[in-house]
């Protein structure tokens, strides 16, 4: 691939953008840091087309919206592209709506949920990637020549691979479900906080009652703002326990804030007012309005009714070639040992799954739990234990 272009003022973006929107697809990664701000801060857009790339220096411009604009008119594609977009989604509210994920392509073809960029190229292009620039950083200007080179590296193969990948999906039939899984990567919701939920990831909300949950969500809300504001880790302006000391604490006047010893001075002069505001809000949620608590553990039972569904789906997923945790995810698992469906069509709404994941699952799974099915071992003796899904019971 020709040296690349750098694009590091207005006239280079606009440029650009025409070009991007001439293009049936564009191949694109990102670099950002993220150690020290809200939401990671993006360093370099790299972008390959079949006849070249394109380095975008954010630093440099003041709005890559443009930018974004133009990648929505066409197809996207990228490898693990999630950690991308969650950030296109956080600095400039949008998302591709078209995208193609070589990562997730590759595992509907037997490579596993995790492969890397590397080993896919490797495997697929016959291409070692030097990674030597994997910690550099990239705030740093102008780029090194050997910056350069990775870059590039990170976006040249992926249009090539994506024809190849392709190619080989509508061999088996896959490709039609690839694009389907996709498709939820360019879906806005998929990267919108829930305020009403966020509260849950607080250490210890299980334990508490929903008045002090009503407490916990306010002041979890109160922290979110401040540090959107501030461009911080939510950590940085309240560390996870003071958020849940404050709604155990419920502090009605400035001196109990005192009582939480991570909660310097420092911090209760500039947010202490802020703070005892959120938790008289969370006090004065009406009862209807308090959130509820969250949902106990199953208990052994249906937990044990999970690893078997978890059995028999790992076992379709093997014959079909499958990794387990992309054909079914164990929360639908989980949801199904809760509700206990009493028909087919309620058992598939409790899985809610994509139809090509109901194709392979759906049925086997429901003839199981109806007791029409069940798990053999074969080989043990052999030393090659296999476990399949028996032939229904009622034909035997």
């Amino acid at each position: 691939m020709t040296a690349p272009i750098i694009v590091a003022d207005a006239p280079s973006l606009d440029l650009l953008c025409v070009r991007v929107r001439a293009a049936e697809r564009v191949a694109i990664d990102t670099e950002f840091h993220a150690e020290r701000s809200y939401a990671p801060r993006l360093m370099v857009v790299q972008l390959a087309f079949d006849d070249g790339a394109a380095i975008v220096d954010p630093l440099a411009l003041r709005d890559l919206c443009p930018l974004l604009e133009a990648l929505a008119e066409t197809t996207v594609v990228g490898h693990a592209l999630a950690s991308d977009l969650k950030i296109f989604a956080d600095r400039f509210g949008t998302v591709p709506a078209h995208v193609f994920d070589t990562q997730i392509a590759a595992a509907f073809l037997g490579y596993g949920m995790q492969i890397s960029l590397a080993d896919l190229v490797r495997d697929l292009q016959h291409v070692r990637l030097a990674k030597s620039q994997t910690v550099s950083d990239w705030s740093s200007r102008p780029f090194s020549e050997r910056q350069l080179e990775y870059l590039v590296d990170d976006v040249a193969h992926l249009l090539p691979m994506y024809d190849a990948l392709r190619t080989r999906l509508e061999s088996q039939g896959r490709y039609e479900w690839a694009l389907e899984e996709c498709a939820e990567l360019g879906d806005m919701a998929r990267y919108r906080v829930d305020e009403r939920r966020a509260y849950l990831k607080i250490p210890g909300a299980m334990r508490m009652n929903r008045r002090e949950l009503g407490i916990l969500s306010e002041v979890v809300k109160l922290r979110d703002r401040i540090a959107r504001e501030r461009d911080l880790p939510p950590k940085y302006v309240l560390p996870d326990d003071v958020v849940g000391g404050l709604a155990a604490l419920r502090p009605k006047q400035f001196e109990d804030l005192s009582q939480l010893r991570r909660l310097d001075g420092g911090t209760r002069r500039q947010l202490g007012d802020a703070i005892l505001d959120a938790v008289a809000r969370g006090e004065a949620l009406d009862e209807n309005a308090l959130p509820e608590k969250p949902k106990r553990p199953l208990g052994a039972a249906r937990d044990t009714l999970v690893a078997l569904l978890g059995v028999a789906a790992g076992e379709i997923a093997r014959n079909a070639d499958l990794p387990t945790n992309l054909l079914v995810p164990r929360a639908a698992l989980e949801r199904v040992a809760r509700e206990l469906p009493r028909d087919l069509e309620s058992f598939d709404a409790a899985l809610a799954l994509q139809p090509w994941r109901l194709e392979l699952v759906s049925k086997p799974l429901w003839r199981l739990l109806s007791g029409q099915a069940g798990l053999v071992i074969e080989g043990y003796a052999d030393g090659d234990p296999k476990i399949r899904l028996s032939h229904d019971r009622a034909h035997e």
